[in-house]
């Protein structure tokens, strides 16, 4: 069977539906990954993209595979996403979802920056030479966006008067929702629009954050802003800009602020998803050994 037709097939078929662009991006490549490892796979019971038992063994099969055997193992939380990736696909094949179950996922709030890491990330951004990195570095930690949310920003998505400012967010699945812009905030933005007016193509490009051609800033570029300025504050562990998003969300949460209005400022449709950023982090968990006795 031809997967690479299947796949750009499929492709093709989410580029129809209203999925944000990260979705789309991500399901794609879980469903490649998937394809590969089934060239790779002894054809025993069956075609998996025909025969539904095929289908359910070979699922359960790359479950497995991605747990125990990938070359690194594959997080908990990853393989779910795999799996519903696997979900959307198999359906638009009319084979429908595959019997299997869901991993659980550990009882442990998401990775976010410490204190300390947090002090040392912010000096790193205030002195990070490029007005555009700046702002976009702080979106994720002062306003909770996504880094495809914010590349996917427009000049007039930024609302600033003299004393307030609200930024216009388009979220996944094309839900809109309004951000307060934080104090902090405020400065980088309006310095990153005022150079950006010295752009190739600002007169003319809609987009926010542009790269140096003019057009406007892809979600990977804007993924290794973050990651340089994290390198740059030498924090210990990897830090992306989804941790810097977790670290927004975590403040808010354990500062004691309503679950209802941090699922609004976040863009999250279910409450369910924030609670467990009220778990005890692996932090937590380490700082709880203290109080053991040690025989000094």
């Amino acid at each position: 069977m031809d997967y690479a037709e299947i796949l750009a097939g499929y492709a093709a078929a989410l580029q129809e539906m209203p999925l944000a662009a990260d979705t789309r991006r991500t399901y794609a490549s879980r469903v490649r990954m998937y394809l590969a490892w089934l060239t790779e796979r002894p054809a025993t019971g069956g075609d998996p993209l025909i025969d539904v038992r095929a289908r359910d063994w070979a699922v359960r099969d790359y479950r497995l595979y991605l747990l125990r055997e990938a070359d690194p193992k594959r997080s908990v939380r990853y393989v779910n996403n795999a799996l519903a990736a696997l979900d959307d696909f198999h359906l638009r094949r009319g084979l429908g979802k595959a019997a299997i179950a869901r991993e659980d996922i550990p009882k442990t709030a998401p990775k976010a920056m410490d204190a300390n890491a947090q002090i040392r990330w912010l000096r790193a951004v205030e002195d990070w030479p490029r007005p555009r990195d700046r702002a976009l570095a702080l979106l994720p930690f002062y306003a909770g966006l996504r880094i495809g949310d914010a590349v996917a920003l427009d000049v007039p998505d930024v609302r600033i008067s003299a004393r307030k400012g609200m930024l216009h967010v388009y979220g996944k699945g094309g839900k809109v929702r309004e951000v307060p812009i934080h104090p902090q905030l405020r400065h980088p933005l309006l310095a990153w629009l005022d150079e950006r007016r010295t752009w190739t193509n600002a007169a003319t490009q809609r987009a926010l954050f542009l790269n140096r051609r003019g057009g406007r800033l892809s979600t990977r570029a804007g993924s290794a802003i973050f990651t340089a300025i994290a390198q740059a504050a030498g924090l210990e562990d990897a830090t992306t800009a989804h941790i810097g998003r977790h670290t927004f969300v975590t403040q808010l949460i354990r500062g004691g602020e309503d679950l209802v209005t941090v699922a609004e400022l976040a863009g999250h449709s279910r409450l369910d998803t924030l609670r467990i950023y009220s778990q005890p982090t692996d932090d937590d968990k380490q700082a709880a050994l203290r109080h053991l006795t040690v025989d000094r």
